[in-house]
């Protein structure tokens, strides 16, 4: 009876932007040839045809790439349309294997390692993705991210211009970013442009961009601290109003990819937002970097591809065990994240000698019993991500909603005042 590895003539792929190069290896890892082709849909035909001549009679095509989602995403949508098998090799792997073969760099080396890893971590390596639908929830969870990070640069210049002519303006407006606020900047972007507004036509252009929260009370504080100024150049009150411009633009398209991203992400009809510590973005970054959950059959094996199950190293009576560096590092900062977030305490008032709560009692016990064990915090809070790639699991594999933990009061320590000096 043949072993499962000799069924198939494993192909390591190395995939670039103009051009991918294969390797062509037997199950016992002896090279069979390689061949380099190009990055389009009108070569991949010929590719196929070509690698017959390399598979060895009564075995398939098994193919890995290290990149299934950027430039060789059409190669691998192309594969699977025409019925062949296609595993993700993680590209810490390959890195690990060119160096335990003590290969130069260079793309050969590369796909052949893949390979290698393909052999080798057999059945361990999870499915290309075969449900474009995760895909295109990557498009725009990606896409949220970079507005998100545009607006966070806007609001700090932002900050930087306004608190040249309006240093206490956060008295005024406790949002930056707010809507009356971004109004309020746009059409008085220095002092001088205040100088004849009498707090009368002041007042109702406040109510106007406030839903009438704001008026005469807050227009008098505004003109009261404001000083005499000299007059601020004009190229100034442009680049104010410019930026202003820039931000508000950035917010409607935030809003409309969120939008987007909420109505995609309910076409999936996950269970993820039901557990406190995962908003809908969260939950969607979470959802786009695991794919579909039936690539692992088990906890396990998720842990493994996220990098968060322990590796050990032992030699004798000793056994050490640390965290490991391999898998989708993104997807371990996910878990990594939403373990943070569970084990957190907040004041309930956000006052001083206020109650303090655990957002999550079952996770906050876990962490700190972990911590009683002797485990330092690092080594803690990995075991709670572990116990949370478990939750995730059956959450994604049967449509589970995660029942949230009542809050509960914690104490508070308090911190060691230090002595005057005498």
């Amino acid at each position: 009876m043949l072993h499962p590895k000799m069924r198939y003539t494993y192909v390591g792929i190395d995939s670039h932007k103009d051009t991918h190069t294969a390797v062509f290896l037997d199950c016992f890892f002896e090279k069979l040839g390689e061949i380099t082709f190009g990055n389009l849909p009108s070569n991949f035909s010929a590719f196929l045809e070509e690698s017959e001549k390399y598979r060895l009679d009564g075995t398939a095509l098994l193919f890995g790439l290290e990149d299934v989602s950027l430039y060789g995403r059409g190669l691998t949508q192309f594969l699977m349309t025409n019925n062949h098998s296609v595993k993700h090799v993680n590209a810490n792997l390959v890195a690990g294997e060119r160096k335990n073969q003590n290969y130069e760099k260079s793309d050969s080396a590369d796909a052949e390692c893949a390979a290698r890893v393909l052999i080798s971590k057999f059945s361990k390596l999870p499915g290309a993705e075969e449900d474009g639908r995760y895909h295109v929830l990557r498009t725009l969870v990606v896409r949220r991210d970079f507005i998100a990070k545009g607006k966070v640069a806007l609001k700090t210049y932002l900050h930087s211009l306004l608190t040249i002519d309006f240093p206490n303006y956060h008295k005024f407006f406790s949002e930056i970013d707010g809507k009356t606020s971004l109004a309020f900047f746009l059409k008085y972007p220095s002092p001088d442009t205040l100088k004849d507004v009498s707090a009368e036509e002041l007042s109702l252009f406040l109510a106007e961009h406030s839903n009438n929260k704001l008026g005469l009370k807050k227009a008098i504080q505004i003109l009261l601290a404001i000083d005499e100024t000299p007059p601020v150049h004009e190229i100034r009150n442009k680049t104010v109003r410019a930026t202003i411009q820039q931000l508000q633009s950035n917010l409607q398209e935030l809003e409309n990819i969120e939008f987007d991203l909420a109505t995609f992400y309910n076409e999936f009809g996950t269970t993820l937002t039901s557990m406190s510590g995962l908003d809908l973005a969260s939950a969607s970054k979470l959802l786009s970097c695991i794919g579909d959950i039936k690539k692992f059959p088990t906890p396990a094996k998720l842990a493994r591809y996220a990098g968060v199950a322990p590796a050990s190293s032992s030699s004798g009576k000793n056994n050490v065990q640390y965290a490991s560096r391999r898998g989708d590092r993104e997807l371990n900062n996910q878990f990594y994240g939403l373990a943070t977030r569970l084990i957190s305490t907040y004041d309930a008032k956000r006052e001083e000698g206020a109650e303090c709560r655990a957002r999550n009692p079952f996770f906050y016990d876990y962490y700190h019993r972990k911590r009683a064990e002797g485990k330092t915090k690092s080594q803690a809070l990995k075991c709670v991500q572990r116990r949370l790639v478990n939750i995730i699991w059956t959450m994604l594999s049967s449509n589970e909603a995660y029942v949230n933990p009542p809050m509960i009061a914690v104490e508070k320590k308090e911190t060691k005042k230090s002595k005057p000096n005498k």
